[in-house]
């Protein structure tokens, strides 16, 4: 690769405050913007659909116990299936947690959150994240974005945005049709609708070659799970890099 550094990190909208393994991710990359120079690009992964991404433990200001927060949507189908990018806030959600967040975070934050519009789980997360100042400086690219997927390489193994009981769902292409994965070994078999590219996003093991068709990143920033499964040998142009350590990396960073 030639010209300069395009530094790459990659994430789930996780948390509404973010988990502190991402914070360490934004560091790493400006530490490295820093030392080489070039540009910063957050691969934001909102088309994700595991509701699980999005908790988010703070601890008391004064005792230090940890609750586990998370966001309400609007029905079932949505919170289990829906991409997160199209998992919409029940009414009431946000005024609800902004009357719990002062024994957790300090005022500037609970402001933030306030002042956040509520629309769905992925863009509520990354206008908080803006707001918090995570974002001063760095482009951000949605793998929900229509022209992403359209410009990007196409995939063997990907998940389809599709509709099912009046919402859209992120089914996996497997066996010839659409499934939802109900847990365990059972899924839910769909009717195998056509779909165009711009409703296709990959799958774990073909998302580093998808994104990179699109970032063409010079750097990635990995955390411990995710060295576990990338395949490095998709993008060998790409120099690997761990992120950061930090401690209670799970809980929010606030």
């Amino acid at each position: 690769m030639s010209g300069a550094p395009v530094i790459c990190f990659g994430q789930q909208p996780c948390g509404f405050f973010p988990r502190r393994f991402l914070y360490a991710k934004f560091q790493t990359a400006r530490r490295m913007q820093a030392e080489m120079g070039g540009e910063i690009v957050f691969f934001f992964h909102d088309s994700d659909h595991d509701p699980r991404e999005t908790q988010t433990t703070l601890r008391h200001r004064k005792t230090g116990e940890p609750v586990t927060l998370n966001f309400t949507v609007e029905n079932k189908v949505q919170r289990k299936w829906s991409p997160l990018y199209l998992k919409r806030i029940a009414d009431g959600w946000h005024a609800t947690t902004a009357r719990q967040l002062g024994a957790y975070v300090e005022p500037a934050r609970v402001e933030a959150f306030k002042q956040t519009p509520v629309t769905n789980v992925a863009d509520f997360c990354l206008e908080l994240y803006r707001r918090m100042g995570l974002l001063d400086g760095i482009r951000v690219v949605r793998s929900s974005d229509p022209a992403v997927r359209t410009a990007a390489c196409d995939v063997s193994e990907y998940f389809g945005d599709v509709a099912y009981e009046g919402q859209i769902v992120r089914a996996r292409w497997l066996d010839g049709t659409w499934k939802l994965h109900e847990g365990g070994e059972k899924y839910l078999t769909l009717p195998s609708t056509p779909v165009t590219k711009a409703q296709i996003t990959p799958t774990r093991d073909t998302r580093l070659r998808w994104m990179q068709s699109v970032i063409h990143c010079t750097h990635y920033i990995a955390g411990m799970g995710e060295q576990a499964y990338l395949r490095k040998e998709d993008a060998p142009e790409i120099t690997f890099v761990n992120r950061d350590a930090i401690d209670r990396s799970d809980e929010a960073f606030h």
